[in-house]
Formats: C-alpha cells, structure tokens, sequence
C-alpha cells in the first residue's frame, strides 16, 4: 500500500484523475450523441433516421462514463458529492428526466406508426435540449464556485447556451464523419455555424475563469506558469483555424478528410478540459475544498481502486470493440 508514497496523498490525486478522465471521456462521447438531438430540427424526416442510426450503436454505452463519474465522486469523495449535488439539484434533475426522455424515445420513434413518429422526434430533441443545457448550466455554476447570485446565474445561462451549441458542433462533425452525401453537406453548413459557439465558449471560460478567482488568476499569470501554459491557447487557437480550413474544403471527392474535423474537435475539447484541471487543482469544489480534504479514507480508497482497476479496462473495452465494429458510414436504420 505505501509503494508509491503516502497513500493519503497518492490515492485521492489518482482517483481525481480517474473521475477526470471519466468526465472527459463522456463529454466527448454522449457530447456527440447529445449534439445529433439536438440538430434534429434542422433535418429531413429521412435524415433524422440517417442520424439516429449513425448514434445507436454507442448512444447508450456513452452514458456509462457518466454513471462511472458519479460513482467515483460518491464513493471517492463523499463530501465534495454532496456539496456539488446538493448545489445542483435542480439542474441534475433535469438533466436525468432529458436523459430519461431521450432514452425512451430513441427506441420508441422507430417502432411507433408513422403519424406519431414526429412526436417521438420532437421528444428526442427535447431530451436532448434538457440534457444539454442543464450540464451547460451545471458548468457555469461549478465555476462560479456554486455561489448562487444574479451574475452567478446569468453566467450560467451563457454557459449552458455555449455548451449546448458545442454538443451541437461535436455532433455535426460527427455526422461529417458518418454520414455522405445530402446530409453530410448539411453537417459541413451545421459544423460552420456552431464553431463560432464553441469559440465564444471557451472565451468566456477562458475570461471569467481568472476574474471569478485570484487563485486562479495567479496560477494563469504568474511567471514562468505563463509561458508554460502559453501552449495550450496557441494549440486551441491553431485547431480552431484548421477546423475552419478543412470545413470549408470539405467533403471532398473521396472522403478521405472526414475524420479530421471529428478529431480536432476531441483535442479541443481535451486541451480545454485540461486547461479547467489546472485552474482548479487541487481543489474539486471551488476554492470551498480540496481533492484531499474530501477523500474517503486511504484504506476505503485503496479497496475501490482495486475494483475500478477491474470495472475500467472493461468499460474501455467494451466502448473500442463497439466502436471498431461499428465504424464506418451509418447505414438505413432497422429493428427487422
């Protein structure tokens, strides 16, 4: 148990990056699946089959990062889980019923008759829209520090607006990646709109993260940190041009190039999440408590890392296989 150190030390610094890489993971993945429902009022009857069929074989694998993420936060962090959740009650709860809601009707739009198909798609996007704005909300809360005041909550209505936009780029891209002709014309106009979104999101993180908080402020601006950060907006920033570039290239003659605007949307958004790990460390509720001060104990820690090291190269498996089997272009939908 102390071959790596103080356990007391090692233990929640490792179980932070695990309920990091889990939420990351599920913002990439379920942030797709979330984007197609939401871009469902700008499709076709024909198209919106086209896309539900380009999500179903993962749609609902991607959400176990998410169950994972709240398990680690319960288990590993019991304090900081019931500070945060306590804070965002409401939003959580609105965030399961757009899951419970985008669920039921992603199996039901297909085998209901046609006259009440419309009505399941209109459910699907609005689970969608749930979903997507209360995480969005949630965002801007947590970085708010959870404080509730008018700036407090306006800031979180932006957030939640930026975040569903990006859903809505990631998933755009993602159908750039699955899907051809008409539709993925389509997803290259869609792709064009929302990276503005994204570009404003991550400024106005970008921008409110260090005012909000003098730590932060600190950790971004003080010398040689500044230089060693500088990387990461140079990055964001030669990604965003690159994604305008290749979107405005795209499709090409043998779709050969579809994968790109996909890729450099994950790397985005993993160059974010790492820019927010920095600013917050090592506290998991803002400036309220710290990754160490909110762990369980070492023994209890050391116990549940020995079952997350069998549940997560499981959970990782089973996500590759599905997405190796099923990799290519979506294909008509069909329960027959």
């Amino acid at each position: 148990m102390y071959l790596f150190g103080d356990p007391a030390t090692w233990l929640p610094l490792a179980f932070a990056a695990l309920l990091g890489l889990s939420i990351l993971i599920y913002v990439v993945l379920d942030g797709f699946d979330l984007g197609v429902g939401v871009l469902f009022p700008f499709a076709d009857p024909d198209e919106k089959d086209r896309m539900v069929a380009s999500i179903g074989p993962f749609w609902d694998a991607n959400e176990t990062w998410l169950v994972l993420a709240i398990g680690i936060l319960l288990v590993a962090f019991p304090t900081a889980h019931g500070t945060i959740l306590t804070a965002l009650y409401l939003p959580v709860a609105v965030m399961l019923v757009g899951l419970i809601l985008r669920g039921v009707s992603f199996e039901f739009r297909v085998k209901a008759p046609v006259k009440h198909k419309p009505a399941w798609d209109t459910a699907f996007y609005t689970g969608s829209m749930m979903t997507s704005l209360s995480q969005g909300y949630m965002l801007g809360m947590y970085i708010m520090g959870l404080e509730v005041t008018a700036f407090t909550l306006a800031f979180s209505a932006v957030t939640a607006v930026f975040l569903t936009v990006a859903y809505s780029f990631i998933g755009a891209t993602w159908l750039i990646l699955k899907t051809e002709g008409a539709l993925q014309l389509k997803a290259v106009r869609w792709s064009k709109g929302g990276i503005w979104g994204v570009v404003l999101g991550l400024g106005a993180i970008s921008i409110s993260s260090p005012l909000v908080s003098p730590r932060i402020f600190d950790k971004w601006f003080s010398v040689p940190e500044f230089f060693l950060l500088m990387p990461l907006p140079l990055m964001s920033g030669a990604l965003i041009v690159l994604l305008w570039l290749s979107l405005r290239r795209l499709p090409t003659s043998d779709d050969s190039f579809a994968w790109f605007p996909f890729a450099a949307t994950i790397v985005l958004f993993v160059l974010g999440f790492f820019g927010m790990a920095y600013s917050f460390y090592p506290f998991i509720v803002p400036d309220q408590l710290t990754i160490y001060e909110a762990a369980s104990a070492p023994e209890s820690l050391f116990i549940i890392l020995i079952g997350t090291l069998f549940v997560l190269p499981m959970i990782l498996g089973y996500t590759a296989l599905a997405y190796t089997v099923f990799r290519g272009k979506a294909t008509a939908l069909s329960y027959d």
